[in-house]
């Protein structure tokens, strides 16, 4: 025959729905731990405050007190005492249980979806360096322009060239772009264009078409019209669909293109490409990263995002990238 007492201990029984606040918990692991709410505070980063108004609720809840002061020291009662072993040995079971699942998550590689020009004249040279401020971080780069579904699990995240805002989504800004007249030193050198923008009519010209083409980018009609220039009627040149294969043509000397600056700096600052006349043209598109905020919370998507705005910080310049594109003076009189 059960006792009122048998009947109220059933009633109090602790169950998944019954639990106290897991924050509370965790404030009594922390703090009889150090025996001090200010260490505790700072090793949950909230404020002391905060973890001595989640000890009161869990004492409210018990319905005794867990911590006492003698002589200015915090000590654990009886109950608390009771308490502690069985509430950190739960802990320490969930921290060892979530860096299990993080180190087997290392294994999985996070899915990038980028333009190809963007993965392989920005990106992919700059991996070695990711490797070294994340080891053990596995990319999976997808170098496609199709539209990706993010929220269907079409890839982790996205770096895009474009205008923004890209809403829904959790999105920061990388850097800008502009474009510059580019070209090998050995083709300018033999079509004599150092600072010569009217010898363009006799040169090809390299176009960039296709869906990595930004319309806020001028084409060369718009790029000579705002030079003073007459268009050519007829060039000779090549309508390329990537931003890439316009550099990579300029670099095999194949004629003149309008290239991106972000994407040619690498080769910009060898001086395999060189700006033998005009300006910078600032476009109005810029690189995005994006991704779903669940993605966002993932730890390894946070570390590659991290990664990618730190890089974006440690950028030079549109002018520290172009300020030694123009062949030097002594080397045009050399050349004459």
């Amino acid at each position: 025959m059960s006792t009122f007492a048998d009947t109220r201990r059933k009633a109090i029984q602790p169950t998944l729905a019954r639990l106290p606040p897991l924050t509370s918990l965790r404030a009594f692991v922390a703090t009889a731990r150090h025996l001090n709410f200010v260490r505790a505070a700072e090793e949950l980063h909230v404020t002391s405050a905060a973890v001595g108004q989640q000890i009161r609720l869990l004492e409210d809840y018990l319905g005794q007190p867990l911590f006492n002061r003698v002589r200015g020291q915090l000590h654990l009662t009886p109950a608390g005492l009771a308490l502690m072993p069985g509430l950190t040995g739960a802990f320490d079971a969930v921290l060892a249980a979530m860096a299990q699942f993080v180190e087997s998550s290392d294994d999985q590689p996070i899915r990038v979806s980028v333009a190809p020009s963007f993965a392989s004249k920005w990106l992919i040279p700059r991996l070695d360096a990711l490797r070294r401020a994340a080891p053990g971080l596995q990319i999976l780069v997808d170098a496609s322009t199709q539209l990706i579904n993010l929220e269907a699990g079409d890839a982790d995240c996205v770096i895009r060239y474009g205008s923004g805002p890209y809403p829904g989504l959790v999105v920061d800004h990388l850097f800008s772009e502009a474009v510059l007249p580019l070209c090998s030193a050995e083709f300018a050198d033999t079509n004599r264009l150092w600072g010569n923008p009217e010898a363009v009519e006799g040169v090809a010209l390299l176009h960039e078409e296709g869906a990595e083409h930004d319309h806020s980018c001028p084409d060369w009609a718009g790029w000579l019209r705002a030079a003073g220039l007459s268009h050519p009627q007829s060039q000779g040149g090549f309508r390329l669909n990537q931003s890439s294969l316009v550099l990579d043509a300029a670099l095999a000397g194949q004629g003149l293109g309008l290239g991106k600056i972000r994407l040619a700096e690498a080769d910009i600052r060898a001086g395999r490409l060189v700006s033998p006349f005009g300006v910078p043209q600032a476009v109005s598109s810029s690189y995005f990263f994006a991704t779903t905020a669940h993605s966002a919370r993932s730890m390894r998507v946070d570390l590659f995002r991290q990664w990618l705005l730190a890089e974006a910080r440690a950028l030079q310049t549109m002018d520290e990238i172009t300020a030694r594109r123009i062949r030097p003076a002594a080397d045009m009189m050399a050349a004459e």
